[in-house]
């Protein structure tokens, strides 16, 4: 049974304050970050980050903001799962991994897209939002910040002389569901839920979009909700890294049901990325 139920003036008159975003599209003042948020190879800036204009953040610098924001993601999701006691219920847990992610791309979104999660790339590049080429090194950038995460809070309680139980707090389907939702449950709930999520993603960071700043608590927010809901279903995965990083100190069972949660997200992601366009896009004027 699972532990957790898981803001330039201008004094000129003749120049506005209006520029073109990545997509064409005009755009008020920033929220310039914000705007750039999830399309990290557009040199839209704004001008808080004009000197930057000319090249942006390197490949390097957007691998550490990854590897810093999913470190942050799992640290404080798998953290709350393991210290806090049952008796607090799934709140506790999904309410740290909706402020990791929160703070985490007000701190270096703006570096990377603050994606922090293989599932988002992939729903990113089906949505034209990064290149494919950066794929790849994005996903092994998540995936050292999820098992560094993970290897940390090995290491407290090691030193610590306790034991951690990582199987409990890793993702699974069936006897390893605290409520007993069995596979094809799991990854319905799983694929929707992650859709779901990079839907609200592409979404509030879209250059038309009204979020602004308030983009990354969206984010956020969204995050704590699809928590509360899937902890109890399938621990809560979403994020192939975060569930990488708990089955590999997780045992034998967890390793076996891992497949799931590599699946599911990766899946609900590229629908995600795919059907955005289509469904949502507004068309060029």
């Amino acid at each position: 049974m699972a532990r957790f139920l898981k803001k330039e003036n201008n004094n000129s008159s003749n120049i506005s304050n209006t520029r073109n975003t990545p997509c064409g599209v005009p755009a008020r003042f920033p929220p310039a970050g914000i705007v750039r948020m999830f399309h990290p190879d557009s040199q839209d800036w704004g001008s808080l980050m004009a000197e930057n204009t000319a090249a942006g953040p390197s490949l390097a610098a957007r691998l550490i903001a990854e590897v810093f924001g999913t470190f942050m993601l799992v640290f404080g999701v798998i953290g709350a799962a393991l210290f806090f006691s049952p008796d607090y219920g799934a709140l506790p847990v999904a309410l740290a991994v909706g402020l990791a992610v929160l703070t985490s791309i007000y701190a270096v979104g703006h570096i990377s897209g603050g994606h922090f999660n293989p599932a988002v790339s992939f729903g990113a590049a089906a949505a034209g939002r990064i290149s494919w080429g950066v794929l790849v090194p994005y996903i092994v950038a998540q995936l050292v910040g999820g098992i560094l995460a993970t290897l940390t809070l090995g290491l407290i309680a090691v030193s610590s002389g306790i034991s951690l139980d990582f199987g409990a707090v890793s993702n699974g389907f069936g006897d390893h569901s605290a409520a007993g939702i069995g596979l094809v449950g799991v990854l319905i709930a799983e694929v929707v839920a992650t859709a779901l999520f990079v839907w609200i993603i592409l979404g509030s960071t879209s250059p038309n979009s009204g979020a602004g700043v308030g983009a990354p608590l969206a984010i956020g927010l969204a995050l704590t909700l699809f928590h509360l809901v899937l902890i109890p279903v399938s621990n809560a995965s979403l994020n192939p890294a975060r569930s990488i990083a708990t089955a590999i100190l997780g045992g034998g069972d967890a390793l076996a049901q891992l497949w799931v949660f590599l699946v599911a997200p990766i899946v609900g992601g590229l629908i995600a990325g795919l059907t955005w366009k289509p469904l949502f896009g507004a068309k060029a004027a």
